[in-house]
């Protein structure tokens, strides 16, 4: 069975985080896999029917080409797999659409107007989060006639603190786009530290006026 999480911030939209489970990908991609890359393709079709009906029975998924950018993409209609978009983040307010981010270490989020019948989508990495993806979904989504006082986000699954060591260049880089940002760092070994991305994504998303809460 697709093990499905959810929250009630997003309450009203059909929506869910995925694990791994209940898929039918073998070997290293074993389970859930809804990549193109490097597995069947008719077995990641099944994983993304899989997950399709775990989420909104009878939908249609839609995913990006996902570069670790800021750029977003406002669905008005399906489209196929192979024409997917270079981008990272999606919206619509078109029913019957699942939009769909694929993410390891990176964060999910997810976005509802409930007013305005909109939702988002968004790969945040460390780049696309630095340089803007939420910011931009947020934009892409008044576009659509959300207002981002109404605009909830939750924050998916990611790599913790404790298991993202980074280099001092790295922090100078976030430093220099602004000072608080020292608080998403912890000291390391030496020339390193440790990267809060979960906290800082979801500061990035308080801080444009949305309420947001992190799933796990």
């Amino acid at each position: 069975m697709v093990e499905t999480l959810t929250h009630p911030l997003l309450t009203g939209a059909a929506h869910g985080f995925l694990g791994r489970r209940g898929g039918v990908s073998t070997g290293e991609l074993a389970g859930l896999n809804v990549s193109y890359s490097e597995d069947d393709p008719t077995l990641t079709a099944e994983n993304r029917r899989r997950a399709v009906e775990a989420v909104l029975p009878g939908g249609t998924m839609q995913t990006c080409y996902q570069i670790h950018s800021a750029d977003v993409v406002t669905v008005t209609e399906p489209w196929a797999d192979v024409d997917r978009p270079k981008a990272d983040a999606l919206v619509t307010k078109r029913p019957g659409l699942v939009l769909g981010v694929l993410t390891a270490d990176c964060a999910p989020v997810l976005f509802y107007d409930s007013a305005a019948s909109v939702i988002g989508a968004a790969h945040a990495g460390w780049k696309g989060a630095y340089t803007g993806v939420t910011d931009a979904t947020i934009a892409a989504m008044e576009a659509l006639g959300a207002t981002r006082a109404n605009i909830a986000a939750v924050v998916g699954p990611c790599i913790a603190q404790k298991s993202y060591e980074v280099d001092t260049g790295f922090e100078a880089r976030f430093l220099e786009q602004a000072a608080e940002n020292e608080r998403f760092f912890r000291a390391g070994r030496e020339g390193h530290a440790w990267f809060d991305l979960e906290g800082y994504v979801a500061s990035r998303l308080r801080d444009a006026g949305l309420t947001v809460e992190a799933l796990m």
